[in-house]
């Protein structure tokens, strides 16, 4: 398995030696660092790394503008950034993350936990990564979903309706664990109402009703504060 690539980005040569020594001394951990936001914008277009620790305070290209350049070049985009900074008050970290940062690590950090925060941040990562990807393959559902309903007013054929079930079996099983319990829930009455109307004991109402809620619920997902849909919309 590969090690995860960290840029560090640092003015101060000493911080950037114990950042090094610090995730350095990890075997899962491949650590470079930048002594400027210029550099390091050029380092992260040419080794992509998987996380950046960005300064805040640096002179010349500070922290929040070298970020605006690495999300406005398509090569570094989504590249995961953690601000390391004093200014790490609730506002301050908030107003962090509405610049396009994944999170924060507070200065003075102690060099023997480094590694260890590191990588709760880049489980958080991950998991939004994941979390992420059930979406587009939820969306993905919602359509094929659709298509389904349409074609049960026409043909409510053992297809049909196996693909229907198949559906709400997958949602059902993958948006709990990604938090999403109410599309979780929908999914799981759809898959009942399926496997009643197979059995001869739900009705056709019954069943479309079954759609309807779930598309309803990814619906409101999509248009939900926080979503490419919504934000797209602003």
């Amino acid at each position: 398995m590969s090690a995860t690539r960290i840029l560090h980005v640092d003015d101060e040569p000493d911080i950037r030696e114990i950042v090094g020594m610090s995730l350095g001394l990890n075997a899962e951990f491949e650590v470079r660092a930048c002594a400027s936001g210029a550099d390091a914008i050029e380092t992260a277009a040419e080794w992509s790394p998987y996380l950046i620790l960005l300064d805040v305070m640096m002179p010349g290209m500070d922290g929040p503008t070298t970020l605006t350049h690495l999300r406005n070049n398509p090569r570094t985009a989504d590249i995961p950034v953690l601000f390391m900074t004093a200014r790490a008050q609730a506002r301050e970290v908030e107003q962090f993350i509405a610049l396009g940062a994944h999170g924060v690590i507070s200065k003075p950090f102690d060099p023997m936990t480094l590694a260890f925060e590191v990588r709760s941040h880049l489980h958080t990562i991950r998991l939004a990564a994941l979390r992420k990807g059930f979406l587009r393959r939820a969306k993905n559902d919602a359509a094929q979903l659709a298509a389904c309903r349409s074609a049960l007013g026409k043909d409510a054929s053992a297809a049909t309706v196996g693909r229907i079930r198949e559906i709400a079996h997958g949602l059902a099983g993958a948006a709990g664990v990604f938090g999403f319990d109410q599309i979780s829930n929908e999914a799981s009455a759809l898959e009942d109402a399926v496997v009643a109307r197979l059995a001869g004991g739900g009705t056709f109402k019954e069943l479309t009703h079954a759609i309807d809620s779930l598309m309803s619920r990814l619906e409101a997902q999509w248009d939900a504060p926080g979503s490419k849909r919504a934000q797209s919309a602003a």
